[in-house]
């Protein structure tokens, strides 16, 4: 195999982030949803035998050492392959969003290169190098919608409803380590799920869960905590992803616990969820921002309505109406 072109690297949303606990090296403990979404990047991949791994940007300008630098370097180095390969990216995920671009762009790369380079590592072994790149790359290299734990790293699929979601990104790009510092940053040792299913506030853990991490957890030098965690069985997702379904007015009993932080950083990401509210009646932060975005909801209630606008936005905003997407168009790439 010479090439690889028109690699997909799709987003996600968080449709809520709670901040559960702080660990004692200073990463913050999450609970969230990760959806994956039809807005993405497209990459391609050419083969090359001198070893050299060269990028080439078709769009907005990457940092030099971006994470799909990163994610190539890594995998060359641990598999000792003597092969290189010319990266193209055509860019349109906007950076700073929060919507996991530069991880999902380092997971598809370590999916194509594993691919081209006839590698044939299973994602049991990808996933190790996924977590030393970010703690969301090992979900877009998983490839499943999920509800996440840990610092990311802890992943048990869920199948989500279809949806419709506007999202808009105002000309704002806020640092994470600016929103976590914040002192408006609620912190709770109590799982905030457990808000909203009651039933499972004893059935927590501070035990790994070797069936919903694979081997990523294993991997991580730091993913000894003792947070609690709720243990889901296939029930206990499936009422979830209902309650999402039925709370596509974003109910305030799930929510992202950066959002205020990230309001309080800048005025644009108050503006960008009240231009959505007054469209779509709800919104909310995705990530650490500075994207927002709304379900989009029909006369019926539902929420998968693709033939939904946005407003007009303000000059430097951009933003899209997009799909959910059931998994990761690369998922069968690897081997579970």
């Amino acid at each position: 195999m010479q090439a690889l072109y028109d690699v997909p690297a799709p987003a996600k949303l968080n449709l809520f982030l709670h901040v559960v606990g702080k660990r004692p090296d200073g990463y913050h403990l999450l609970e969230s949803v990760f959806a994956l979404i039809d807005w993405a990047d497209t990459l391609h991949f050419e083969r090359r035998t001198d070893g050299q791994l060269q990028r080439h940007d078709r769009g907005d300008a990457l940092p030099a050492d971006d994470l799909c630098l990163r994610a190539a370097r890594l995998l060359q180095a641990e598999s000792g392959c003597g092969l290189g390969a010319d990266i193209h990216i055509e860019k349109r995920l906007p950076s700073g969003a929060g919507m996991g671009g530069g991880s999902s762009d380092a997971a598809s790369t370590l999916l194509a290169l594993n691919r081209l380079w006839g590698l044939r590592w299973p994602l049991s072994r990808l996933l190790p190098l996924g977590l030393k790149l970010g703690a969301d790359v090992p979900f877009f290299l998983g490839g499943r919608n999920a509800f996440v734990q840990g610092i990311g790293e802890d992943l048990t699929p869920i199948e989500l409803p279809e949806q419709t979601f506007a999202i808009v990104k105002p000309d704002v790009s806020i640092p994470t380590k600016d929103i976590f510092s914040s002192p408006l940053l609620q912190r709770s040792e109590t799982l905030a799920i457990v808000a909203v299913f009651p039933e499972h506030g004893s059935k927590t853990s501070t035990e790994p869960s070797e069936s919903n991490r694979s081997n990523v957890a294993a991997a991580s030098q730091n993913a000894k905590n003792s947070a609690p965690r709720l243990e889901l069985n296939a029930e206990s997702c499936a009422r979830i992803a209902s309650f999402l379904e039925i709370d596509s007015k974003l109910n305030n009993a799930l929510r992202n616990d950066l959002q205020k932080p990230a309001e309080q950083y800048s005025s644009q990401v108050t503006q960008a969820l009240a231009l959505l509210e007054s469209r779509f009646g709800n919104s909310r932060m995705t990530g650490s921002g500075s994207a927002v975005f709304a379900t989009v909801q029909g006369k019926d209630g539902m929420s998968n309505q693709p033939m939904a606008t946005l407003p007009e936005l303000p000059p430097g905003w951009v933003g899209k109406v997009c799909r959910s997407l059931v998994q990761h168009p690369l998922r069968g790439w690897t081997e579970d």
